[in-house]
């Protein structure tokens, strides 16, 4: 089975987001997990799926224990 990877760009145009936001979330360790390959970064779709699917909610009401760890943007939620 082939491993899709999508760059920085087209996982910005996936979320709707600028590539500089992704950045400072890679810094301040939000996201899913990426690989960094002669100064390019790179994220496994599956990982993608992964983190997209550990920020789904059922309820705006969460403990700010319960969020602050698990770091998710405000966006998806």
């Amino acid at each position: 089975m082939e491993v899709v990877h999508l760059n920085q760009k087209q996982l910005a145009a996936r979320w709707h987001l600028s590539e500089a936001c992704l950045e400072r979330w890679r810094s301040e360790g939000i996201g899913p997990k990426f690989k960094k390959l002669k100064g390019r970064v790179l994220c496994r779709q599956v990982d993608i799926e992964a983190y997209e699917e550990s920020c789904l909610a059922t309820s705006t009401k969460t403990s700010t224990a319960q969020a602050s760890a698990r770091l998710v943007p405000v966006w998806l939620m």
